[in-house]
């Protein structure tokens, strides 16, 4: 209670350093004095979305973006943790053809992925979760993760949300799922309402994932991109899409605790 009154009265900086929680989440947003204050000794964990930009059928096209950003707001404050500034672009050369879309090389994404982390650990943050939105960062991700992790003896976390969630895709539309399938379209759905347009939707904009390597077609035939022929077709549900979107947040808040307990019980980097 002292402390709490004390923060009252004083005016300015003093105030704010005896603040209970932080003035926001957002490290584009925060001051580099609150922050030293934070990280390491208050907050050891940090969100950094990763995303890309590329068609998602009548969805924005920076869906891959917009998803893991939003999932960062939604779950920060429960990790006590702070979010990084997303990474807009990635590795998308099947779909770099359409409108739109922008690609960035594998051998210019990685050095520059690996910089970002080494940055963040540099800055005193022990957990970084990589909050990714996009599968064709995925193989350079897990690529660098070992190296980063014991050369900056940091503890790595990659989290590809769509599939974390495949459960829930089946427990809200009891089927399978798709790049800018139900369970993409309806989380996007939940952030970025008014750029949804079902009015352009066609069911001949999606097209099933090959099975066994059956065939391959560059660019991608289609950017609606089926998991199983006849099932994920977008809903546009309103209601599914506020539950989807809580369902897959309670996931991946519940992984995330999960493995920095396992972690801190194994007294890594401690």
């Amino acid at each position: 209670m002292k402390n709490l009154l004390i923060a009252v009265l004083l005016p300015g900086s003093a105030a704010l350093l005896l603040a209970q929680t932080p003035t926001t989440r957002e490290m584009n947003l925060m001051n580099w004095q609150e922050f030293q204050k934070l990280v390491p000794g208050r907050v050891e964990t940090v969100l950094l979305p990763l995303g890309s930009l590329e068609p998602h059928g009548v969805t924005p096209n920076g869906t891959d973006n917009l998803c893991p950003t939003a999932m960062a707001e939604a779950i920060a404050a429960e990790l006590n943790a702070l979010i990084a500034p997303t990474l807009n672009y990635g590795i998308t050369p099947a779909m770099a053809a359409y409108g739109g879309a922008v690609s960035i090389p594998a051998e210019a994404y990685q050095p520059f992925v690996s910089a970002v982390i080494s940055g963040l650990a540099d800055q005193g943050f022990m957990n970084i979760i990589l909050l990714n939105g996009h599968g064709g960062n995925t193989t350079v991700l897990k690529e660098l993760m070992n190296d980063l992790s014991n050369r900056c003896r940091v503890r790595i976390l990659l989290i590809n949300w769509w599939s974390l969630a495949e459960e829930e895709t089946f427990e809200v539309f009891g089927e399978n799922g798709g790049h800018a399938g139900n369970n993409e379209t309806a989380y996007v759905q939940a952030i970025a309402p008014d750029h949804i347009h079902p009015e352009w939707y066609d069911k001949d904009l999606a097209i099933p994932n090959a099975k066994n390597s059956a065939w391959a077609a560059a660019p991608v035939a289609a950017s609606i991109l089926l998991y199983e022929p006849g099932e994920g077709y977008p809903t546009f549900d309103e209601k599914q899409s506020a539950e989807y979107f809580s369902k897959v947040n309670k996931k991946a808040v519940a992984l995330i605790r999960t493995v920095i307990a396992k972690w801190d019980r194994a007294g890594i980097f401690r």
